[in-house]
């Protein structure tokens, strides 16, 4: 039995969806057919990729293992398509991309809308992502390319920077005038909420801990920056919030104090891709839209 194309699409998709049907659903066959590749695949390697249980599938050690490779594989063959037609003059193939915060601060509709105009065949598949996710995939070859905002960096992942972020401390509006002229330490003993640990937010929040010394003793937990800033507005907790979104979040947030933190949101994709006809083609894309410099890639 030889391995196919086909089955690492459907080990992938039933990776990420994690159930058959909707795996189904999204490479257009039927379930039993997604199914019977996945055991095939299985039998080929000789491990099980997953637990099969009634809420779903879920990788096993051995499928998380290998999830990485096979994505690998994917790409590279998406890249010999897009080689093929760009020897024909045409730039076409399959590009995953990974999306974060608001699709406002990343302009994604525009790219998407200039990408389909300026390059026909190029299908782009976007994936919402919390940032330090987004730079992990990118960085294990999981996603293509990426937007991202925060201050990771990697020799395998290069980076087209688009703009300067700046984050600042936001509490209740109602708690104004009590933390007014508060102490950092007064600060800390709120409740604060935070992201999740792997999040370029939470990197943020941890080091201006450690700049003043000083460690929340309540936290509270939100997967997404609009989350964070709904909890903050009904008087749950301290948080940083982005400066354009607290300037314009209503009567029931106040910025404390002047502090603010800057990082950048940034384009990632593989170094080793630079050229690859699709990374190319978006990367292009990009620049157009956000009118980047041709020689600002770090």
């Amino acid at each position: 039995m030889t391995m196919e194309l086909y089955q690492l699409r459907s080990f992938a998709a039933v990776a990420e969806l994690g159930h058959l049907t909707r795996a189904a659903e999204r490479l257009h066959v039927s379930q039993p057919a997604v199914s019977a590749q996945i055991k095939a695949l299985e039998d080929e390697l000789a491990v099980i990729l997953f637990e099969r249980g009634a809420a779903g599938m879920t990788l096993t050690a051995a499928g998380r293992e290998l999830l990485p490779e096979a994505l690998r594989v994917i790409s590279a063959a998406h890249s010999l398509r897009s080689h093929a037609l760009a020897l024909h003059g045409e730039i076409g193939g399959r590009v995953q991309l990974g999306s974060v915060a608001d699709p406002g601060l990343t302009r994604i509709a525009d790219v998407l809308r200039h990408a389909v105009a300026r390059f026909p065949l190029l299908e782009i598949d976007v994936h919402q992502e919390i940032s330090g996710v987004a730079f992990g995939k990118v960085r294990d070859g999981e996603l293509d390319t990426s937007f991202y905002f925060g201050n990771a960096i990697h020799p395998a992942v290069a980076s087209m920077p688009l703009r300067s972020l700046a984050f600042c401390i936001v509490i209740p509006a109602a708690w104004a005038e009590r933390l007014a002229g508060a102490s950092w330490e007064t600060l800390a003993a709120e409740p604060w909420i935070m992201t999740p640990p792997v999040s370029t937010h939470y990197a943020l929040a941890t080091d201006l801990f450690a700049a003043h010394g000083i460690a929340p003793s309540r936290r509270v937990e939100a997967d997404h920056e609009a989350v964070v800033n709904s909890l903050v507005a009904a008087g749950l907790g301290v948080a940083l919030m982005r400066q354009d979104l607290a300037e314009h979040a209503g009567e029931t947030i106040a910025i404390w104090g002047d502090t603010r933190i800057v990082t950048s949101l940034a384009f990632l994709y593989r170094r080793e891709r630079e050229e690859d006809p699709p990374i190319r083609a978006l990367r292009e894309v990009v620049r157009a839209v956000w009118k980047v410099p041709a020689d600002t890639t770090k």
